[in-house]
């Protein structure tokens, strides 16, 4: 078996109209919402092998956030920058191509990309994520080369907004 974790980058800012999209980075919302999230995350107790992520400021800050409370170095993240607003095809190679010694997996990346990728590998359509939310997939696999479509099963997401203590 093989679990995938699937995040969105936490709340980024637009205040700075001199930067481009790739270099956004999080706002205080998402400064907020990326240690709460991870500290979630974390009380879950559900081990890492793997975290990989958009090299986009927004994304790996999240990346670095969650690595942190979890107690893994920065250079722990496989940095990628095909990740930065990657669409389904290119996340599925992805998918695809992380090692079979990573048994328990966690991307962080953008939408459109991401919600499509839960949809496709899951068994149901949670719509659109939110920014920070965290889905786990299950996939009943041997290798990660064999994920496709439908063959995973979505055994529990969540976001910021479903805590009512963060607001």
């Amino acid at each position: 078996m093989r679990t995938l974790y699937i995040t969105r980058h936490a709340k980024s800012s637009w205040s700075d109209p001199r930067l481009d999209d790739f270099h956004r980075p999080l706002n205080e919302r998402g400064l907020r919402d990326a240690p709460f999230m991870a500290r979630v995350f974390r009380s879950r107790n559900e081990p890492l092998d793997l975290l990989v992520s958009s090299t986009a400021i927004r994304a790996l800050s999240t990346a670095r956030t969650f690595a942190a409370e979890l107690g893994s170095p920065p250079e722990a993240i496989v940095e990628d920058r095909a990740m930065y607003l990657a669409e389904l095809p290119a996340l599925i190679k992805r998918v695809n191509q992380l090692p079979d010694s990573a048994a328990r997996v966690m991307l962080f990346g953008h939408n459109p990309g991401l919600s499509d990728l839960v949809e496709y590998l899951g068994d149901g359509d949670l719509g659109e994520l939110p920014t920070c939310a965290v889905v786990r997939i299950d996939l009943l696999i041997d290798s990660w080369a064999e994920a496709s479509m439908g063959l995973g099963t979505v055994v529990w997401h969540d976001h910021p907004k479903q805590h009512p203590e963060l607001r």
